[in-house]
């Protein structure tokens, strides 16, 4: 029994050690500002995969360093406001990107089509909203919104117009069909993010990533832990 104990936490040790480390550069956004709401979709069970993400093992956003401190100057704009950011994905384990697109390809399962691509068939969301490499694993990209306090004094995120992770023309930049309230919502959060050196990718109004990228053709793997 006392080697099959040992067997198994010297495995446990190897694998450990075969782990990527978290990058010199990368920093944990809470570390900076404790303000930000961080709800690390991948973490849990409601996204568009229905499952948790490979990689994530933590309510954690890492970013690299430059895109860390410009978002702590977007929270404080945004607190300037009465308001905060809400925090859906930071740094994406290639891991996870990877857990996509095996989901992608599986076309039998559209378990949560309703909710995050009813208006389209799942081939087609190879592309323009799933790709094998993203950003987000270089470690400049965020998905986010913005939130405000209710009556009760608890954090919500504001009407967007539609949901994170909606893939559908409905969440592209400047899309028709929502309100002008939603819309200002939108250009709220794309003129905060615009201000600290973040630009909007079209196709989703959560989706920035920070100008110039510290890495354009390295994708990180260390797990949010």
């Amino acid at each position: 029994m006392k080697s099959l104990i040992l067997s198994s936490m010297l495995l446990a040790a190897s694998v450990a050690a075969t782990e990527p480390p978290v990058p010199d550069d990368f920093t944990d956004i809470s570390t900076l500002s404790a303000d930000i709401q961080v709800h690390m979709a991948y973490l849990g069970t409601n996204n568009f995969v229905g499952s948790r993400v490979d990689g994530y093992q933590a309510n954690k956003c890492y970013l690299q360093r430059d895109a860390a401190q410009a978002l702590v100057k977007v929270q404080q704009a945004a607190a300037a406001q009465g308001l905060t950011l809400w925090v859906y994905d930071c740094y994406r384990p290639q891991r996870a990107v990877n857990h996509f697109m095996r989901w992608a390809s599986d076309l039998s399962d559209t378990s949560t089509k309703a909710q995050y691509y009813p208006n389209l068939p799942k081939d087609k969301l190879v592309g323009e909203y799933i790709a094998e490499k993203s950003g987000h694993s270089r470690g400049s990209t965020v998905d986010l919104t913005l939130a405000q306090k209710d009556a009760a004094g608890n954090w919500q995120p504001l009407d967007m117009g539609s949901k994170f992770d909606m893939f559908d023309p409905v969440s592209n930049v400047g899309a028709e069909g929502i309100t002008k309230q939603q819309q200002a919502n939108r250009q709220r959060l794309e003129s905060l993010m615009l201000g600290a050196g973040f630009k909007v990718y079209n196709m989703e109004w959560w989706h920035f990533t920070h100008q110039p990228p510290a890495y354009t053709d390295r994708y990180f793997d260390f797990i949010v832990k």
